[in-house]
């Protein structure tokens, strides 16, 4: 729509300007690089990638993965775990955990550390685009001001001060533009994704308390389905996963 409303009124010729990208781009970068390493900016371009190209990871599928590792572990021991080969590294650490016969205290700090750890690598991923989205607006003002006094070099000639008025605002609209429709919109996917595999991640810890408590399949599917929203749990009598563990 915005692309529509631009080209309904003058057309796109007039909105590029390319030293005004410079200013906004570049510094934008810049400050970014400043601000954090090279390889925290290079992560959080790599997940953005990630976010936009992977599906969601369904929480019911991994309510019904600890289902069935309950049920496994009722037919053939807590041992069993240990032989189990699982995408999820979280979920084989707790699998380790279970059939080295862990205490329960050790299983829950051991788990807890790992999901903080992740929070907070999540964290920096996203600070790295909050900060760009505040940037942008900055150096979209400062590519104004920049035009604006050598605008102000030329009033001797009336006729370039409408022109050079427009390429002076184009800096602040490429700002807003990044800061509003591309670089805060993906701090905002991001931290979404992140929410829902902590749920996951809370899944497989509690489910994996559950099993070290010997807890019945039924009791692991009501305690974990706790994690969903009512309108979006899948009873358990519709489970879609079979127990492929068994």
């Amino acid at each position: 729509m915005i692309v529509a409303a631009i080209n309904m009124g003058s057309g796109f010729d007039i909105f590029f300007n390319g030293p005004g990208l410079m200013i906004v781009v570049g510094g934008t970068v810049a400050a970014t690089l400043l601000t954090f390493q090279m390889k925290d900016v290079f992560s959080a371009f790599k997940a953005a990638l990630f976010v936009f190209s992977e599906e969601k990871k369904d929480p019911n599928d991994m309510v019904f993965t600890m289902v069935d590792l309950s049920t496994l572990t009722r037919q053939q021991g807590i041992i069993s775990l240990s032989r189990l080969n699982v995408d999820s590294s979280f979920l084989k650490k707790a699998c380790n955990l279970i059939s080295d016969g862990s205490k329960e205290e050790l299983m829950r700090d051991t788990l807890n550390i790992e999901i903080e750890s992740m929070k907070k690598r999540h964290y920096i991923i996203q600070d790295v685009f909050k900060k760009m989205a505040l940037y942008a607006p900055a150096f979209g003002m400062l590519g104004t001001l920049i035009g604006l006094i050598q605008m102000l070099t030329q009033l001797s000639d009336p006729e370039s001060v409408g022109p050079s008025m427009a390429v002076a605002l184009l800096t602040t609209f490429y700002g807003m533009l990044l800061s509003t429709l591309m670089l805060n919109p993906i701090a905002g996917k991001l931290r979404a994704r992140t929410m829902l595999e902590v749920i996951n991640l809370e899944i497989i810890f509690e489910g994996s308390i559950s099993i070290l408590q010997d807890n019945n399949p039924l009791l692991v599917y009501e305690k974990l389905s706790s994690f969903i929203p009512a309108t979006i749990r899948r009873p358990m009598k519709q489970k879609v996963l079979k127990n492929k563990y068994a």
